[in-house]
């Protein structure tokens, strides 16, 4: 059987991405793994972490296991901890190598470390997120994000989607739209049941307002607008709109196999609190498979040796199990 072969962007190399890595090395190596980083950044995290990294350098028809270096360089040095915005069009480069190498079939998926996006903006570039970087890169109308992670029992999924992403709160109820929750809808039932290998999915639907709305005394949004979304929508799975304050008890996630939150702090405190450290961003809706950490950059940790590489190792076994649903392969 083909080995999958993935790209990983180490994202913001002042924060914790080199750190992660080099820890799971091991994990990584399992697979056909790519490296989308500078060897010298590299080679210094690694020797301030006393480990060794035995990385060789990216050959491109090598389609072995193992763990190599496509060497995107960085113009400035990197010290761990000292973010330097001059370093942000590099990153931003090794993510559009991963996109479009994926785009053009030379690796089979793409698992994203940490940026920062305030450093982003600081150089001056137009990124507001991964998902919709992406997005815009591979030409995708309706990205999804998902986060995937189990409850506390550590036994039962749990995934929750996003109707929106990242924009103010005040922007959030005149993005909610029929027409959007349908789009995202099918976004999400058809990669639950592609990458996760669903075959009926059950998707609880949040509402906007508290309590769903009450019948429309708490906002008429759940009444006029989400609702009739999902009655339009016609799929028995989906059901809601479902109080938010109630749909996260364990009874009714038992019976969902994902939940759409409206908007991004409605969901993802919830799947953080259930799972930090191990849940899997994915991004659904793109042309290729693309998954990433749950964590931010945490510049306190760079080179200290305590950045936990748990979320890094779940998204790139995540990302090979879709790559192998995708091409009908036994896992």
């Amino acid at each position: 059987m083909r080995c999958p072969k993935l790209a990983v962007s180490v994202g913001e190399p002042a924060g914790i991405g080199p750190d992660i890595v080099i820890k799971a090395a091991r994990e990584l190596s399992r697979f056909n793994t790519v490296l989308l980083a500078d060897p010298r950044v590299l080679r210094e995290r690694a020797e301030m972490l006393d480990r060794d990294f035995p990385a060789g350098s990216y050959d491109p028809g090598d389609r072995a296991r193992g763990l190599s270096v496509a060497h995107m360089p960085f113009a400035h040095p990197c010290r761990a901890g000292r973010a330097d915005a001059r370093n942000a069009p590099a990153v931003l480069a090794a993510l559009e190598r991963g996109a479009k190498g994926c785009l053009s079939g030379e690796f089979d998926a793409l698992v994203t470390g940490p940026v920062n996006k305030a450093l982003m903006r600081k150089a001056g570039l137009d990124f507001m997120g991964h998902t919709e970087y992406l997005a815009r890169l591979s030409g995708a109308p309706m990205p999804v994000m998902l986060l995937a992670g189990e409850t506390g029992s550590g036994r039962t999924p749990l995934r929750v989607a996003l109707a929106t992403t990242h924009i103010p709160l005040s922007a959030v109820p005149g993005a909610v739209t029929r027409e959007r929750l349908a789009a995202v809808l099918e976004v999400l039932v058809q990669g639950l049941k592609r990458d996760f290998g669903i075959e009926k999915p059950r998707v609880a639907v949040l509402g906007l307002n508290p309590h769903a709305g009450e019948g429309g005394e708490l906002g008429a949004e759940d009444r006029d607008v989400v609702a009739r979304a999902i009655a339009e929508f016609g799929d028995p799975g989906v059901t809601g709109p479902w109080p938010a304050d109630t749909a996260f008890t364990r009874g009714n996630l038992a019976g969902q196999d994902a939940v759409l939150a409206m908007y991004h702090d409605q969901g993802l405190p919830v799947v953080k609190h259930a799972g930090f450290g191990a849940t899997v961003n994915v991004t659904l809706g793109l042309p290729f498979v693309r998954t990433s950490v749950d964590h931010g950059t945490a510049f306190d940790l760079a080179g200290t040796g305590k950045a936990d590489e748990g979320s890094l190792v779940q998204a790139v076994e995540a990302a090979a199990r879709m790559v192998r649903r995708r091409s009908g392969l036994t896992q």
